[in-house]
């Protein structure tokens, strides 16, 4: 049980994330850059504070019109700035600290939840700042995570959202692995998660597919343990329909979420669009031979000119364009296994770039350039048969299973498609547990050297 001590450090962690975030954001003023997504957010959500609803003043990259609805942009992140905007005005500095003091409480405090799944502790610690503090205060000092949390920009809240569904998901797995159905609040909180990280950022969805199916198979693994073994008796012990009921639900509690928005986007224009209208775009401009085989990251390829002037709504121009980009692959699939390659080096970026600004220069130099070694060593400790065994929590290997296979699934589908080192900011997420478990593996080393 938490002590009151370890809630005092944890309020002091807490403290300090915000405070970090909360002086970038004042650094970052009271206005966005222009042509980037803190513009884009931030002129959608004037609009929809000043009664337009989701659209722009202006033709607006990629293909929305003028004063037309679009569906590109994440619909919860720009009514989480409207709703800012409504209050205090159109000031993006408002929006700034909304986000930073949110995310700046939100992620160290995931994070120590998070850390408490993977790493339970099983004896009285000799100091109160545990492997859990730890994790909590690698994601408050994290460089990355402050400068895009200070951000008009989805990032920091779909970090949060992300780090919530994967603890919530580690609960119901270990619910089955002690052979218990699970219990509500794991269930209902992962389809709530899942949900609030779809409307922020829909390209969460095809990891969510994985997760699902991975929760299914630790369903049926401790069904069929619990039976004996017996192949197909496990169909028919308890422990395994209602899990699968669960599951279910907390599918259909996500789907409550995107559903409203599937009907908005369906009545505004006629066709079938889940969310957002951005992964076709993406999909086209990602593969476009105008890169031939070496990624160009901040380069958007020009939509098509036969398809420019028909008309096209936005579900129209998702499709049009997924259906470009599929081709482009199929059509030179060497090129694009070379494109992909190449986007490896933009997804793991930790060097400083000329094309950067020096706050970016800092930001990735400061997180996953100072911090790398330690999760590389992390993930090498957690592969180990028994890593650490001089300290006082356990290792459960299945919520390490968890970790790896999101890390894999969730880089991947960027390599894949379209990779930036923004978008690995999740998975910096992730590996901060494995960082702090080579922390503390490190300075317990240090301490056992130092006894005589």
């Amino acid at each position: 049980m938490t002590t009151k001590q370890d809630r005092l450090i944890l309020l002091a962690i807490i403290v300090l994330s915000v405070l970090l975030r909360v002086a970038v954001a004042l650094y970052l003023g009271d206005s966005t850059p222009p042509a980037k997504d803190e513009t884009s957010y931030s002129q959608l959500a004037l609009r929809l504070a000043t009664g337009h609803g989701y659209s722009f003043a202006e033709p607006w990259y990629p293909f929305a019109p003028a004063g037309a609805p679009t569906a590109h942009w994440s619909f919860l992140y720009t009514a989480f700035v409207a709703a800012v905007y409504s209050v205090a005005g159109f000031h993006p500095l408002a929006a700034r600290l909304a986000g930073a003091i949110l995310a700046g409480i939100l992620l160290p405090l995931l994070l120590y939840r998070l850390s408490h799944r993977v790493f339970p502790p099983f004896i009285v610690h000799r100091s109160s700042f545990s492997i859990h503090h730890l994790s909590a205060l690698l994601g408050a000092i994290y460089a990355y995570f402050i400068l895009y949390s200070a951000m008009v920009q989805t990032e920091g809240l779909f970090i949060c959202a992300l780090l919530w569904s994967l603890e919530r998901a580690l609960a119901v797995e270990q619910a089955l692995r002690r052979g218990e159905a699970p219990a509500w609040p794991a269930w209902l909180g992962l389809g709530l998660s899942l949900g609030v990280a779809a409307l922020l950022r829909q390209s969460i969805l095809p990891w969510v597919a994985v997760l699902f199916l991975w929760l299914l198979a630790r369903a049926l693994m401790a069904a069929r343990a619990a039976a004996g073994h017996r192949f197909p008796a496990f169909l028919r012990c308890p422990p395994f329909p209602a899990a699968f009921v669960r599951l279910v639900l907390a599918g259909l509690a996500m789907l409550a979420f995107i559903a409203p928005f599937t009907l908005r986007n369906y009545r505004v224009y006629g066709d079938f669009l889940l969310l957002n209208s951005n992964a076709g775009y993406a999909m086209y401009s990602a593969q476009h031979p105008m890169h031939g085989s070496s990624f160009q990251e901040f380069a958007a390829a020009p939509l098509p000119e036969d398809l420019a002037g028909q008309g096209l709504n936005e579900a129209q121009w998702d499709k049009a364009l997924m259906a470009r980009g599929v081709g482009f692959v199929l059509d030179d699939p060497g090129r694009y296994l070379l494109l992909s390659l190449s986007r490896v080096r933009d997804y793991i970026e930790f060097w400083p770039t000329a094309d950067s600004s020096l706050v970016f220069n800092l930001g990735r130099v400061l997180s996953i350039g100072l911090f790398l070694p330690f999760m590389l060593y992390g993930l090498y400790l957690s592969l180990r048969p028994s890593p650490l065994p001089y300290s006082s929590f356990i290792i459960h290997r299945s919520s390490f299973s968890l970790l790896y296979l999101f890390i894999l699934v969730y880089s991947l589908l960027h390599i894949f498609g379209w990779a930036m080192s923004r978008y690995r900011l999740p998975v910096d997420a992730v590996l901060l547990l494995f960082a702090a478990l080579a922390i503390v593996d490190l300075a317990n080393r240090r301490t056992l050297r130092a006894i005589p």
